[in-house]
C-alpha cells in the first residue's frame, strides 16, 4: 500500500450467506494513495467465477457510470457506504447467485483482486429417475435438477451434507462436472468394507456419454 498507485483490495474471510429470496451484501474494500489518483478513475469490477479460469460479469463502475449484466440487471448495486467500499448488494438472490465472486479494483497502474464467496441455505438431495439410476449424463442432470426446483449440487455442499451426515451409494454428477457419492458407512456393496468415510470422487467425466445420477440442491424462498 506504500508503493505509489498501489492498490489493495480487502474482502471478508470464509463466505456469506443467505437463502433464496434474499438480500445479501457481498464485502469488498479497497485502500490506495488518494494523492496519486482521482477517484473518479478508479474502476470497480465484480465477476462470478463459473469454472476454475471462467468468469462472466456481474456489474461494474467508473466514475458515476454504473452497469449490471445480465440476470443481475435491476437486482444489485455498490453498497458505497463511505470511501472506498465497492461491497455489492445483491437483492431477490436465486439458487444460480451461488458461488464465488472476485471484486477487481483497477487505477491507471496498478489492481488488485478479493474474494467472496456467497453461500445459500438449503438442502441436498440425490435424485434418479424412475427409469433407474445411472441414466443421466451431464446435462440431463442439470435439468433434472431444475425440474425439482433446484440446481445441481457443488462439492462444498455435498461435503457438508456428509458432514452433516448423508450417506448414498451411487454417484451423482456435481455442478462443477464431476461425479461423486458421500459414504458416512463404509459396507461392500459401497467400493468395500475398509474403505474410508468421506466423499468419494470419480473426478470430471464426459458430460455427454457417461451417465449418472445427479445430486441437487435447493433452497426455500424467503427462507420460509
Amino acid at each position: 500500500e506504500g508503493d505509489s498507485g498501489a492498490v489493495v483490495v480487502q474482502t471478508a474471510p470464509g463466505k456469506v450467506v443467505t437463502h433464496r429470496g434474499g438480500t445479501i451484501i457481498l464485502p469488498c474494500r479497497y485502500h490506495y494513495d488518494v494523492s496519486a489518483h482521482d477517484p473518479a478513475e478508479i474502476r470497480l469490477k465484480w465477476t462470478k467465477v463459473t469454472e476454475p479460469m471462467a468468469f462472466v460479469d456481474v456489474f461494474v463502475a467508473l466514475g458515476k457510470a454504473r452497469r449490471a449484466f445480465g440476470p443481475y440487471r435491476g437486482r444489485t448495486a455498490l453498497q458505497e457506504d463511505g470511501a472506498g467500499d465497492a461491497s455489492l448488494i445483491i437483492r431477490n438472490v436465486t439458487l444460480q447467485d451461488y458461488g464465488r465472486y472476485e471484486c477487481e479494483v483497477t487505477n491507471e497502474l496498478e489492481d488488485d483482486t478479493g474474494v467472496v464467496k456467497l453461500d445459500l441455505e438449503g438442502v441436498i438431495f440425490p435424485y434418479h429417475p424412475r427409469l433407474g439410476r445411472y441414466t443421466l449424463n451431464f446435462h440431463e442432470a442439470q435439468r433434472a435438477c431444475l425440474e425439482q426446483d433446484g440446481i445441481l449440487a457443488s462439492h462444498d455442499q455435498l461435503h457438508q451434507a456428509w458432514l452433516e451426515g448423508m450417506d448414498w451409494c451411487n454417484a451423482g454428477w456435481l455442478q462443477d462436472g464431476s461425479v461423486q457419492y458421500p459414504i458416512s458407512r463404509p459396507r461392500e456393496q459401497c467400493g468395500r468394507k475398509d474403505t474410508p468415510v468421506g466423499v468419494r470422487n470419480y473426478g470430471y467425466r464426459h458430460k455427454d456419454s457417461e451417465h449418472y445420477d445427479a445430486f441437487c440442491f435447493t433452497s426455500n424462498l424467503n427462507g420460509e
